[in-house]
């Protein structure tokens, strides 16, 4: 019996009809089947794709002897080899043989579409470099310039533990590292894909030689960022007709440019949404035809307290993990629920806990809207390790997270203490240094803390003066407040770590904050978007935003934008017309 034709891979790459596939009787029949199959255009054959791509750039073309010698091993007759001898070299896609390793390959990947247009030139500013360290890797084929006093200006930041000197430095270590290889040619500019960044296509230019523009008298040439518009009109004129443009974080800067006739843009890459409408809001209202259009479709079961429905329909792939939704109509019933499995066309919803209740209070607290309950589901529940809470003044972030997490470590004892830090920004001038500890330092810091505190300590009036001084006595000893600037390098375990005022945190510092978490412990990030104190901060590139965008959809995080203030009319209104 003779043998099946052997693979061309190994077995694991075959497909499993290349198993069945006929023993073939003689090397003459098989030629007249190939040809059979080449001229019937519905005729398929199990192939096994091939490492060698002949459409790839940079391959050279096989001299006949060795291409015929590679076929000799491919299952080819004698006659083949012959055939090939006698042509001329050609590439190997000419063959009938390489033509269906083609057909077999994969479609590609499409790439990212580039400008058709040639490269810019951009300038970039000393903020833009001290905010976003890798900034000089985020221009994808355009060239980057740095004037000389961009240089003087990052050697003069680098000292000190603040987050801008930590940039400085990283921006000087990639500096060096691009300039560092042998034969590299600062005047010819170098290759910004050098070290590892293949997202980088263009090169990196320093300011060798002096360059004089004319400015006006009024912009006296001293100072840094005069010096910097006279470097980008210089080269302006040098390289017309490319496009030199100024990038900047400074407004005052990009206004000055124009002024002059400039281009100039600000820093947009780490900039998560351009319009904080669009951020993700943890909850979506169904439409009011939801249960006439998916009523039929739907199934529904009982498990525990909860009530799950699993739907079809075009709704499913608008919605994420942990994302609440809610139909509010009148005369019908109303349904709170939330995500819980996304599979293809099908999404699981279940039921949600009313905390409106009484009976359900946490720390002797109810919810007062539809947003807080839908917080209060994620706070207490033990599945979600992340949440973030967005929202306006007197909404009720603080006191919910904070009733829930005393409710899970004093009650529950899920976890061992809470930890409560936030971001140390003034609202206005700095009152100077703090005496005492790290938690004394803090103090000042804490006033939401202290004030939250004294509310949940007058839940419960029954206790009397002797047991409310002893459960502040109890709070007191599970709460710890941490400074952010001691943070690196620790691991928390089964902790209730407190966020507060996120939205004055950079991406970079909110990766170093959640990172910290260890098992068994949950992270809060809170803070209201239109409070934003850290210069060169914008709605758009806070660290609150950002993990709100990254976390989306993740199975064990959660969001929700609190939209009612509840703290009392006054702050409502204030928050509405100032």
């Amino acid at each position: 019996m003779p043998l099946p034709p052997a693979p061309a891979k190994r077995a694991a790459m075959l497909p499993p009809e290349a198993y069945d596939a006929p023993a073939r009787p003689s090397l003459k029949g098989a030629r007249k089947s190939q040809e059979a199959e080449a001229d019937n255009p519905r005729a398929e054959k199990p192939r096994a794709t091939d490492d060698f791509d002949p459409r790839a750039g940079g391959s050279e073309l096989l001299p006949a002897a060795a291409f015929a010698e590679e076929t000799v091993a491919e299952d080819f007759t004698a006659e083949d080899v012959a055939v090939v001898e006698e042509a001329p070299a050609v590439a190997p896609a000419a063959t009938p043989r390489v033509r269906e390793r083609e057909r077999a390959q994969p479609a590609p990947r499409p790439r990212k579409v580039k400008s058709t247009g040639p490269a810019k030139l951009f300038v970039l500013d000393t903020n833009v470099l001290m905010h976003d360290p890798m900034s000089l890797f985020r221009f994808e084929e355009h060239d980057i310039f740095l004037p000389m006093i961009v240089l003087e200006e990052l050697d003069g930041h680098k000292k000190g533990t603040t987050e801008v000197a930590r940039n400085a430095r990283q921006v000087s270590r990639s500096l060096d590292a691009l300039a560092a290889p042998h034969g590299a040619d600062i005047a010819s500019g170098l290759k910004l894909d050098s070290t590892g960044h293949r997202e980088a296509g263009g090169a990196l230019f320093f300011q060798t030689s002096p360059m004089e523009a004319k400015l006006p008298i009024s912009l006296p040439p001293g100072k840094a960022d005069n010096q910097i518009l006279g470097v980008v009109a210089a080269l302006r004129e040098k390289f017309t007709p490319r496009d030199v443009v100024l990038v900047s974080k400074d407004i005052n800067m990009r206004v000055k440019a124009r002024a002059l006739g400039l281009a100039t843009e600000d820093y947009r890459n780490d900039k998560t949404l351009d319009d904080l409408d669009l951020m993700y809001s943890g909850s979506l209202a169904l439409p009011p035809d939801f249960w006439t259009k998916h009523g039929k479709t739907v199934e529904s079961w009982q498990s525990g307290s909860h009530t799950f429905y699993r739907i079809t329909g075009p709704i499913v792939p608008s919605l994420f993990i942990n994302q609440f939704v809610y139909f509010e109509s009148p005369g019908e019933p109303s349904l709170y629920a939330r995500v819980t499995e996304i599979r293809a066309k099908t999404a699981v919803l279940k039921t949600l806990k009313d905390y409106n209740h009484l009976k359900n209070a946490i720390w002797g607290v109810t919810t007062r809207n539809r947003e807080q309950n839908f917080a209060m589901n994620l706070l207490m529940d033990p599945e979600v390790d992340f949440v973030t809470l967005s929202g306006t003044a007197g909404t009720g972030k603080t006191l919910l997270a904070l009733a829930a997490g005393l409710t899970q470590v004093l009650d529950e004892r899920r976890y061992t203490e809470i930890i409560m830090t936030r971001a140390t920004v003034s609202v206005g001038e700095d009152i100077g240094f703090l005496p005492g500890t790290e938690e004394e330092k803090m103090g000042p810091w804490m006033g939401a803390l202290d004030d939250n505190l004294e509310v949940l300590g007058k839940t419960d009036g029954s206790a009397g003066e002797w047991g409310r001084a002893a459960t502040n006595e109890l709070i007191r000893s599970r709460i710890k407040i941490k400074s952010m600037n001691f943070m690196r390098g620790r691991t928390f375990l089964n902790k209730y770590v407190i966020l507060d005022e996120a939205q004055n945190l950079t991406p970079k510092q909110m990766k170093t904050l959640i990172t910290r978490a260890g098992p068994g412990t949950k992270i809060i990030c809170m803070g209201n978007l239109a409070q934003i104190d850290t210069p060169y901060l914008t709605e758009g590139s806070s660290g609150l935003a950002f993990a709100v965008d990254k976390f989306k959809g993740w199975p064990h995080s959660g969001h929700i934008t609190l939209a009612r203030g509840e703290r009392s009319r006054l702050a409502d209104f204030a928050s509405e017309v100032l």
